[in-house]
């Protein structure tokens, strides 16, 4: 539901069915839909391919009922990859076309949007297929739109969504706004840190001056991994960018944290191909110390976010296991990390 209204009794599953008909109607005029298929890859949010009668594909996204078990930041997301797509489409980048966005509230029991549907198939489903100069070139054209998007500065750093209350005139305090609100999330889901909490939230005070270097709150997709990029070709054409899906994890600051994102279980930053795709657009883009403390920083802070969100999404076997030591792991290694470049 939204800030301050009355929660609304969550319907059966044929109301359920009966009102995202009404409301696919509403927002489609005379075509229906034909077929619905139910989307994978989603964590958080759901998802369904609808197929309609005048040859269109969209993607129907479906918000989780309120009540269900989430992170602080996570309040809101289809409300934030609405923006994300919006903007980034006015700087060129390629991302799906935001046809309707509707939050939860009184007779809406859960946040819907309704997206255009990107023809082709995700990244990872692709690695097998691509050759070298095709990732190369991918990677290029990747850059390229990420630096597009890093050129749109948002009215404050952090969240864009209120409810959420993680944004604040300035890097240092959002991002320390940021990262304690997931400390607090492993207190309230009672999951277990690699190093002590208070160690934990001091380092955006222990490294505040260079957090301070951000002077710009540029928007930031952070979750921008290959299966949230969408590849395709033509018979046995070259591979070409069909665009970059998923946009709820969006925020406004450093533009380096979509390094991170990017790939979250190495250092994008070692990739030349995508910074020379990036360069072309943004050749100010430097590595120095300051960013270098930074992509630490926020590494610390993607490995405990995958780490604490494996309680409510009930994560299990051998993932959750291996989840479990890679977060563990990474943060000691960035933390490893920081105290050499402090020195």
């Amino acid at each position: 539901m939204t800030a301050g209204s009355a929660p609304s009794p969550s319907p059966g599953p044929g109301k359920a069915d009966e009102l995202a008909a009404e409301r696919l109607r509403h927002v489609l005029g005379p075509a229906t839909v034909v077929r619905g298929t139910a989307l994978s890859g989603g964590l958080h949010n759901s998802a369904r391919l609808l197929e309609l009668s005048d040859g269109r594909r969209l993607v129907l996204k479906t918000a989780p009922p309120a009540s269900s078990p989430a992170l602080a930041h996570e309040r809101g997301l289809l409300g934030t990859e609405a923006l994300f797509h919006r903007i980034a489409a006015r700087t060129g980048a390629r991302v799906p076309t935001v046809l309707h966005h509707e939050p939860a509230g009184p007779g809406t029991p859960a946040d819907w949007l309704l997206l255009s549907y990107l023809e082709g198939t995700t990244w990872d489903a692709a690695r097998d297929r691509l050759t070298s100069p095709d990732r190369a070139a991918l990677r290029r054209r990747l850059g390229e739109d990420l630096a597009r998007i890093a050129t749109v500065t948002g009215p404050a750093y952090g969240y864009p969504q209120p409810a959420a209350g993680l944004s604040a005139p300035d890097w240092p305090t959002a991002f320390t706004a940021m990262l304690r609100a997931v400390l607090a999330d492993a207190g309230r889901f009672d999951v277990e840190l690699p190093a002590p909490t208070g160690f934990l939230a001091g380092l955006p005070v222990r490294f505040g001056h260079r957090l301070a270097e951000v002077r710009r709150p540029a928007l930031v997709h952070f979750d921008a991994w290959e299966g949230n990029v969408v590849v395709d070709r033509t018979a046995s054409g070259p591979w070409h960018l069909s665009g970059l899906i998923d946009g709820e994890r969006a925020f406004f600051g450093d533009p380096l944290a979509e390094l991170v994102g990017l790939d979250p279980l190495g250092a994008a930053e070692d990739d030349a191909d995508l910074l020379a795709g990036y360069r072309s657009v943004t050749p100010a883009l430097t590595l120095d110390t300051g960013a270098r403390v930074r992509l630490a920083l926020y590494r610390v802070y993607l490995a405990l976010v995958m780490r604490v969100e494996s309680v409510p999404r009930a994560y299990g076997g051998d993932h959750a296991v291996r989840l479990d030591g890679w977060s563990a792991d990474r943060v000691m290694e960035q933390l490893a990390v920081l105290d050499a470049l402090e020195a």
